[in-house]
């Protein structure tokens, strides 16, 4: 079966220069994401350069894709902005550069307006988990978000509402 049965990319603008999710970022992880309506997954192969020992994958760089997929998942399935509240990993098994991997993102538990309780996964070939995250985050209005300094106006209008726009496109 292929992988991407079942799911839809989601739009990803130039607007930024994020070290998770933006494609004009060259040392960056250049994450895509995809989406069945209920998870947001990106498959990703990290590269050499952002190695921890030998061949294994910085610990960092694994919390920072499972941060990332969470937050996208907010993003898309709650249609808000987010910011990273407080997150826990769990390294249960090393993740390798070069290894193709599934990272997978979830709404846990809505807590109000303002927070939100999500789940990460990243999933090797084999179909191992080698880290588990959760994570709670605060979500923010677009206007907000622009007041606070998170986004600009023009960052809302490139990034945020294609989003949007998919996510009623396809409801």
């Amino acid at each position: 079966m292929n992988k991407m049965e079942n799911y839809i990319e989601l739009p990803n603008s130039d607007v930024h220069n994020c070290f998770a999710c933006s494609a004009k970022n060259p040392s960056g992880l250049q994450m895509k994401f995809f989406t069945d309506e209920k998870t947001v997954i990106s498959w990703i192969t990290v590269p050499d350069h952002l190695c921890g020992y030998n061949t294994v994958v910085h610990g960092g760089v694994v919390s920072t894709i499972l941060d990332e997929v969470m937050g996208w998942a907010a993003l898309y399935l709650l249609e808000k902005i987010t910011l990273t509240k407080s997150m826990t990993v769990e390294f249960i098994k090393s993740v390798y550069v070069g290894e193709p991997l599934k990272a997978e993102g979830k709404v846990i538990d809505l807590s109000g307006k303002r927070e939100v309780l999500l789940e990460g996964t990243l999933v090797n070939e084999q179909g191992e988990i080698c880290a588990r995250s959760q994570g709670s985050f605060t979500l923010l209005s677009p206007k907000l978000a622009i007041r606070l300094g998170v986004m600009s106006a023009e960052g809302i209008k490139e990034f945020f509402e294609p989003l949007l726009e998919l996510r009623r496109v396809k409801n």
